[in-house]
């Protein structure tokens, strides 16, 4: 069994706060079973999401009048009981129920303030075979384990954009970790995504999985491919940005709902302009910068050693730390 690893082994984790029950749409005054029907078209699942849209957005998507969406989303803002403000202290203590997942690396846990933490986004970014999906997939093992052993007991969502799921090599890892590997795969929940739109139904689809199952965490894999691919030129770039801010938005929500980690991976690009040092920069520009609570870059070192490099954090100093990948996974 692998050490103990970062602050958080042994500490007992909260379960997932039970979700309030849901409101349809279609007892909100004013919304019939076809405005629901383009409101859910339109990616308005839930009150919470009509509660904070514009009200010219929830207009264009329910082909409604604005007068209309405002008394929309102004019923909808009284289902939800918006909140409003709170003192640091409440602040502090619920961010004590939060929880953290080992990457079975020491050094890569204490680079992360103990794991990667649930309710918000780590992204791992670098170069073709830095180990990103390596270490989602050691993530995806790890977080099945115990408290004790440095997980959340919980069930893993898997968003596959670019087929390099490999259920072998779920098993090579959950052997390492001594985990039964006929059980670890049952707990992982795959699925490819074909193209930037099913990529983003497919949180959805997660949400309703994890009204059945204690899914603690949701990989994808990698998260700009399809928007990389299909908005092309400068012409598409504010819409791809806006798709995309989308996108992580409701991967955030979704750690919140069910304190759940968040792991995304990122493709870099190359900056002819850059003559000294490295040349490459993550794919998403500030979007993804701002969406991202932990961003580690990751570059090769001499094999099989990989060096983890924490470039943003809202509380943790940037950093450096050298794990290796062996058959067995992410190892120091």
């Amino acid at each position: 069994m692998p050490p103990k690893s970062g602050a958080h082994a042994g500490a007992a984790v909260p379960p997932p706060p039970e979700p309030k029950p849901e409101v349809p749409l279609e007892e909100l005054a004013g919304v019939g079973p076809t405005i629901a029907e383009k409101l859910r078209e339109s990616g308005y699942t839930d009150l919470m999401e009509l509660a904070v849209a514009s009200p010219g957005d929830v207009a264009e998507a329910a082909e409604i009048g604005v007068a209309v969406a405002q008394k929309i989303i102004g019923e909808a803002r009284r289902k939800a009981d918006v909140g409003g403000f709170e003192s640091g202290t409440v602040v502090l203590e619920r961010r004590k129920k939060l929880g953290r997942v080992t990457t079975n690396a020491k050094a890569l846990d204490e680079l992360l303030g103990g794991g990667v933490e649930t309710q918000a986004i780590t992204e791992f970014s670098g170069e073709f075979g830095t180990g990103k999906t390596q270490l989602g997939h050691q993530i995806a093992i790890d977080v099945q384990q115990p408290t004790a052993q440095g997980g959340l007991d919980g069930e893993v969502v898997y968003i596959d954009t670019e087929s390099t799921f490999r259920p072998e090599r779920i098993v090579d890892m959950a052997k390492g970790v001594g985990l039964d590997p006929e059980a670890a795969l049952a707990r992982i929940h795959v699925a490819r995504a074909f193209n930037s739109n099913h990529q983003m139904l497919l949180v959805q689809k997660a949400q309703e999985l994890a009204r059945e199952k204690p899914i603690r965490l949701l990989v994808v894999d990698s998260l700009t491919a399809h928007f990389r691919s299909e908005y092309v030129g400068r012409g598409e770039l504010a819409p791809r940005q806006q798709q995309l801010n989308r996108h992580l938005h409701e991967l955030l929500r979704f750690g919140d709902t069910y304190n759940a980690a968040i792991v995304v991976t990122n493709q870099v690009s190359s900056r002819p302009d850059v003559l000294f040092g490295d040349p490459t920069r993550p794919i998403g520009g500030n979007i993804v910068a701002h969406a991202a609570t932990y961003r580690v870059y990751l570059r090769k070192s001499k094999p099989p050693k990989r060096i983890a490099r924490l470039i943003d954090s809202p509380n943790l100093p940037e950093g450096e730390a050298v794990f290796s990948l062996s058959a067995d996974g992410v190892r120091d």
